[in-house]
């Protein structure tokens, strides 16, 4: 934790001091943002920025620059504000591009290119820091394994309740058939009792009569 703190501020320094000189010295930025301008005005076929314009895009990009990288050095909502300064200095690597030039101005735009580009890898570096914390992969696999294990105990629940219910079926039809057995030879044993209890009265009767 110590060592963000202390990288931070040191990595949104660049950032903040480019971002100074843009919007309180356009002018010194003026000519590479042109060149950009027109390039992206070009291809959308549209009218060519002027350079009031350009020096107030400059301006607002410093501005938007220094604030995030403000809020980077300051540890406040730190992934968003480093993943802002990638995104502000993708645009700069590419107007500093060197292929398309030769000699001198190759050489400087080569080393700025080469400065925006670390810029950009260092943001985005920060920008994806958890700070020990699991990544959105981590918790979408973990909410998979508990609803896994969720489902997993559901049909087990539903599979034992089951069997209990057809367990308890079981036992009531054999109870139900023991039951009605146990009637049947309660009938049977009363109407034999009967049968035979009529027999005697039948042969009492005969008997009287002779």
């Amino acid at each position: 934790m110590l060592l963000r703190r202390l990288a931070r501020p040191l990595l949104a320094a660049p950032f903040v001091y480019d971002g100074l000189s843009a919007a309180l010295h356009p002018a010194e930025h003026t000519a590479a943002a042109r060149d950009g301008a027109d390039r992206v005005t070009q291809t959308l076929g549209v009218d060519r920025l002027d350079d009031t314009q350009v020096s107030l895009l400059v301006r607002a990009h410093g501005a938007v620059t220094v604030a995030a990288g403000l809020l980077l050095a300051v540890g406040r909502a730190p992934r968003t504000a480093a993943l802002t300064l990638a995104a502000l200095s993708a645009p700069l690597a590419v107007v500093n591009q060197p292929f398309s030039s030769q000699g001198e101005l190759r050489k400087e735009k080569t080393g700025k290119f080469v400065r925006n580009l670390g810029a950009v890898g260092a943001a985005v570096i920060a920008g994806i820091d958890l700070e020990g914390r699991p990544g959105m992969s981590y918790r979408i696999g973990q909410q998979r394994a508990v609803a896994s294990r969720t489902a997993k105990h559901t049909v087990e629940a539903a599979t034992k309740d089951a069997k209990h219910a057809a367990s308890s079926a079981s036992r009531s039809v054999k109870h139900a058939t023991k039951d009605a057995k146990h009637a049947a030879g309660s009938a049977t044993k009363d109407a034999r009792l009967a049968a035979r209890q009529a027999k005697a009265s039948v042969a009492k009767a005969k008997a009287k009569v002779s």
